[in-house]
């Protein structure tokens, strides 16, 4: 059997390409395997922290956000009621907030470190309330400050 034969015609001479028979090429050598897999594990190496630092970065932004918005409703709460609260559940009891904010570095709403305001200075000095709120973590930011201290 001839190829090419569509129309019944034989192909010319120099049409005919010798067959190449590749017995035992097939695949990838282990060398060549072990390249593959050495740039595969450099990659992944360099890939690791920088998502490490990005999901750190991202639980420190949380943080901020959330410091800010309880310190705006401390305030907040303090302004209207004409003292300060005595728990952050007070904020959310009075409608201030919807729950309590998760600490981010910490995993839980329970660690928030609460500064007492000082009676003397205190709007109401029969029961000085929380006057800031910061991170429980002991764990320090990629700025080199304790959360603590935020």
């Amino acid at each position: 059997m001839e190829r090419n034969m569509q129309n019944g015609s034989p192909p010319p001479a120099g049409d005919r390409a010798p067959a190449v028979v590749r017995r035992g090429l097939r695949g990838f050598t282990f060398v060549e395997l072990m390249v593959v897999i050495s740039i595969i594990v450099i990659l992944i190496s360099i890939a690791i922290p920088i998502y490490n630092r990005t999901i750190i970065r991202t639980k420190e932004s949380v943080l901020r956000n959330n410091l800010f918005t309880l310190r705006t409703s401390i305030d907040n709460y303090t302004y209207d009621k004409q003292k300060a609260p005595q728990a952050l559940q007070d904020l959310v009891s009075e409608g201030y907030l919807r729950a309590v904010p998760i600490d981010p570095m910490t995993g839980s709403g329970d660690t928030w470190k609460l500064t007492m305001e000082d009676a003397s200075q205190s709007v109401n000095q029969s029961e000085p309330g929380i006057f800031d709120v910061k991170s429980g973590s002991d764990r320090m930011g990629l700025d080199g400050t304790p959360y603590s201290d935020w």
